[in-house]
């Protein structure tokens, strides 16, 4: 699966004329971290699915999607997988969906702590301007 991601990432990049290293440095990785990412040697490219779908001007759902926007579901409606026309590639979107999740899970929880810690500056801030 992260084979087939990356090769659609790299499609991608290549279609929008970047290299390897200006990707790596919009997101804040090295060039050999995100070579792996588009070799599918790593699945560290969920972590930046998010950045990218936005420097690409394309909506992430849209990432999965087929040339003629169709995702296709199999018979037992199990999973849905989309069929890439340029590689016969198949990716497993309920499993990707599921890694999507989990990446905005993390960001709720990052954010959740980022309120909290507001909060508990605004909290010493009162303590002081109270004294």
């Amino acid at each position: 699966m992260n084979t087939q991601v990356g090769t659609r990432i790299r499609r991608l990049r290549e279609n929008k004329g970047l290299s390897q290293e200006e990707r790596a440095e919009k997101l804040h990785i090295s060039r050999s971290a995100y070579s792996r990412i588009e070799s599918g040697e790593t699945n560290s490219w969920v972590n930046h699915i998010e950045k990218l779908c936005t420097e690409l001007e394309m909506k992430l759902e849209d990432f999965f999607m087929n040339s003629d926007n169709s995702i296709n579901t199999n018979k037992d409606n199990a999973s849905a997988v989309q069929t890439n026309t340029h590689q016969d590639t198949h990716i497993t979107i309920n499993h990707l969906s599921d890694k999507v999740i989990e990446l905005y899970e993390d960001k709720i929880k990052w954010l959740e702590k980022q309120i909290i810690d507001k909060n508990d500056e605004i909290a010493e801030l009162r303590k002081l301007i109270q004294k």
